[in-house]
C-alpha cells in the first residue's frame, strides 16, 4: 500500500500498524496533527474488506478529527484508530481491548482513544486497564452519543434557520440514515420539536425502537435517498454523498452526524450546484469530542454550553460560503487550517 502517495495521507505525522498474535488484534492508529495538543479520536471496529480499505478509512477519519477539534475550539490534535474485526464475532473481547490498550500505550500519550462505531464505553474501560491514554470513561465524561446528537440537532436547526429563516423544526420532514446510539438521541430531539421522521438502519431492533418511541416511518435502506423530505441526515457510515446518490437526493439540506459524508471533495461542489446546503460533518458532529474534552474535570452543563456553540459556528460557515460563493466544506476546511497553522507558530 503506497501510504505516502494516498490522497488521504494529507501529511499525517504517524501511522502505526498494530498486531497481537495471542488475541488476533489487527489495528491501525493514525495521528494526523498535534499542533493543538495530543491527538484525540475514537476507535472504530469494522469488518473491512481489505487492509487498504481500513487504512483509507482511518486516514480520512484522523484528518477529520484534526479539523473537528480545531473548529470546536479544543486544545487537542487529531487522530483515530480502527480495529479490523467483526464487532459481533469477538471470542474474548476483554483480551482484545486490553491488547489494543497496550498498543495505544506505546505511543506514550501522543494519541488518546475513545469509543466509536462498533466500540462502546465498556470496551474502552477494558483498554483503560492497560493505559491511561483513553477518554470517554465511565464515571467521567462517559458515553459521548447524547452530546453528538445534541450538536447534530442544533446543526439541523442552524441549517433550517439559514436556508428558510425558521426557528422551529415543526413540520419539517427529516430522513435519518442510521438510528444507533447517536441516531436514536437525534430522533428524540427532532421528534420533541415536531419534525416528521423517516428512518432506516440495518438493525431492525433499532428501527422498531424509534418507530415505537417517536412515530418514525421505517423505510428500506436504499429508499432513504429518494424520499421527498426537507433534510437528509446521514448518521451511519461515510461516503453516502456520491455520484450515485446525489442525483436521487430531493432534500435541500444535508446535515447528519456521520463522518466523511462526501465520498470526494468534488461532491461538495455538486451539492452547491443543486442548491443543497451541506453542514460539514466534522463541524456538526463535534458534540461527542467536546464532551470528552471535559473528561478530567467533568461538568455536564459546561459541556452542553460548548456543544451549543456548534449552532453559531455553522451559521458563520454558511454565511461566509454564501458571501464568497464557495462551498461550505471548503470554507470550513480553510477556517480549521488557519487555526491549526496558527498553533504551529
Amino acid at each position: 500500500m503506497a501510504v505516502f502517495d494516498s490522497v488521504s495521507f494529507d501529511n499525517h505525522e504517524q501511522i502505526v500498524h498494530c498486531h497481537d498474535k495471542e488475541t488476533g488484534l489487527k489495528a491501525i492508529i493514525a495521528v494526523h496533527n498535534t499542533n493543538l495538543g495530543p491527538a484525540f479520536g475514537g476507535c472504530r471496529m469494522w469488518n473491512y474488506d481489505s487492509d487498504k480499505e481500513a487504512l483509507n478509512d482511518v486516514l480520512r477519519l484522523s484528518r477529520g478529527m484534526t479539523y473537528k477539534n480545531a473548529l470546536a475550539g479544543l486544545s487537542m490534535g487529531g487522530g483515530k484508530s480502527v480495529i479490523i474485526a467483526d464487532p459481533k464475532n469477538i471470542k474474548d473481547r476483554e483480551a482484545l481491548f486490553r491488547a489494543f490498550g497496550r498498543a495505544v500505550h506505546k505511543l506514550g500519550g501522543n494519541y488518546y482513544s475513545a469509543e466509536d462505531v462498533g466500540v462502546g464505553t465498556a470496551d474502552i474501560m477494558m483498554a483503560h486497564q492497560e493505559t491511561p491514554f483513553v477518554a470517554g470513561l465511565e464515571g467521567k465524561s462517559g458515553d459521548p452519543s447524547p452530546f453528538t446528537a445534541l450538536g447534530t440537532y442544533l446543526g439541523i436547526k442552524a441549517a433550517i434557520k439559514h436556508q428558510r429563516g425558521l426557528e422551529s423544526l415543526k413540520g419539517i420532514k427529516i430522513s435519518v440514515q442510521g438510528v444507533g446510539h447517536v441516531g436514536y438521541y437525534l430522533c428524540k430531539h427532532l421528534h420533541e420539536e415536531g419534525a416528521e421522521l423517516f428512518v432506516t438502519d440495518i438493525n431492525q431492533d433499532n428501527l422498531n425502537k424509534v418507530a415505537n418511541d417517536f412515530g418514525a416511518t421505517i423505510v428500506a435502506p436504499e429508499e432513504i435517498y429518494d424520499l421527498d423530505v426537507d433534510v437528509y441526515a446521514p448518521c451511519a457510515l461515510g461516503a453516502t454523498i456520491n455520484d450515485d446518490t446525489i442525483p436521487r437526493i430531493k432534500a435541500t439540506i444535508v446535515a447528519g452526524c456521520a463522518n466523511n459524508q462526501l465520498a470526494e471533495l468534488r461532491h461538495g461542489d455538486k451539492l452547491k450546484e443543486l442548491n443543497i446546503l451541506y453542514a460539514p460533518d466534522y463541524v456538526i458532529n463535534a458534540g461527542g469530542i467536546i464532551n470528552v474534552s471535559f473528561e478530567n474535570n467533568y461538568d455536564a452543563a459546561a459541556s452542553t454550553a460548548k456543544v451549543e456553540k456548534i449552532y453559531d459556528t455553522l451559521l458563520e460557515i454558511f454565511n461566509r460560503a454564501d458571501a464568497e460563493n464557495r462551498t461550505t466544506n471548503v470554507v470550513a476546511d480553510e477556517m480549521a487550517r488557519a487555526i491549526i497553522e496558527g498553533a504551529a507558530k
